[in-house]
């Protein structure tokens, strides 16, 4: 439902609240509006967030070596520059109303020029010990111990410019070096010097399930939306890793399938889109396989499956139609320590 002043207006005018209480309304919607987790999402936040993206994509996995070629000193003061004049200009938009977003993702940029300025200064200080680090895009692709300096020191700069912006993308590059850190620490940890496919599956899974949980732990404590990109890097970990392990079982299969399954249903009690996307994929990949394998040769099989889909699409029109009365149903019945786990923002308040 969408809301505009002239709305204000008419409540005024019909006695359902006073002039006073319709502008004093009105600005409090302002500042909600103001607050990333409550912004549309537009075109233009949508152009935000691609420009982000790009930049960091630029300076990152796309920066080869004969970018290299120019220096340490030249990588050194390239990021300097990106995030001193990106860092000014989202301080700047941060404080402007209705632009905190862009600010937002230009701070977030940033934070994603650290570690290519630790990999320049590593360099022309020979902090590599044994071995050529090569171009800066292979930190984006392969897996050294070389590599934690710059992740550690990624981590902790993100971490101080989110204690100061409050914006949910700065998120991204710091759940991006946790991940790769995990990797990075991995042989370590197992006593080999080398990574398997099968242990980066391993540690993806387990790295994906512990950021998922701290994300779900911020939702419990804040009202605020800060956890969104979290939740994404955890899921993308955990179900990428999930979902690119092989096995020849059908039961392991059905436990794939039925995991993703709660994958919903968490979208569901979360609110959280991004778990029903990813379950729902999972769940198409399994009936793909039943339909391939163990079905193949069914008549009856694609029938029952469209049959499935279209009841899920009138459930999901019911939902729609009837969400806010089913939400405020769920709200009354569901159990004290229960509703307790769900993000903060969606119980009532108090009273």
């Amino acid at each position: 439902m969408k809301i505009v002043r002239d709305d204000l207006r008419k409540a005024a005018a019909a006695g359902l609240v006073s002039s006073e209480q319709a502008d004093a309304l009105w600005r409090f919607l302002e500042q909600l509006s103001a607050d990333e987790g409550r912004a549309r999402f537009g075109a233009e936040q949508l152009l935000w967030y691609a420009g982000a993206l790009l930049i960091m994509g630029a300076m990152g996995l796309f920066t080869t070596l004969g970018f290299s070629s120019w220096g340490y000193g030249f990588l050194l003061t390239t990021a300097l520059a990106y995030g001193v004049l990106l860092g000014g200009a989202g301080h700047v938009l941060w404080n402007r109303p209705g632009l905190r977003p862009a600010g937002g993702v230009l701070l977030a940029s940033a934070v994603a020029m650290t570690p290519l300025a630790v990999f320049a200064v590593q360099s022309m200080l020979g902090w590599w010990g044994k071995g050529d680090p090569g171009s800066y895009n292979g930190f984006y692709v392969w897996i050294k111990g070389g590599w934690v300096f710059m992740e550690v020191t990624t981590i902790v700069v993100g971490s101080a410019v989110l204690w100061r912006y409050r914006f949910s993308f700065m998120l991204l590059p710091v759940a991006m070096m946790l991940w790769f850190l995990s990797m990075d620490l991995a042989p370590w940890v197992m006593g080999s010097k080398a990574l398997t496919f099968e242990t980066r599956q391993s540690v993806s899974i387990w790295f994906g399930l512990a950021t998922m949980a701290a994300a779900w732990l911020v939702d419990v404590r804040s009202r605020s939306d800060l956890s969104f990109w979290l939740h994404l890097a955890g899921l993308m970990a955990f179900w990428g890793g999930l979902t690119s392990s092989h096995s020849d079982s059908e039961l392991a299969k059905l436990v794939y399938c039925l995991i993703n399954v709660v994958l919903v249903g968490g979208g569901l009690f979360l609110d959280r889109r991004a778990y029903v996307v990813f379950g729902g994929m999972g769940i198409v990949l399994y009936l793909g396989h039943l339909a391939e394998k163990v079905f193949k040769d069914s008549i009856l099989f694609p029938f029952a499956l469209s049959g499935l889909g279209i009841a899920i699409i009138v459930g999901g029109l019911a939902l729609r139609r009837h969400r806010a009365a089913l939400d405020s149903w769920v709200t009354r019945v569901m159990p004290a320590p229960l509703a307790a786990l769900r993000p903060l923002r969606l119980r009532r308040p108090a009273g």
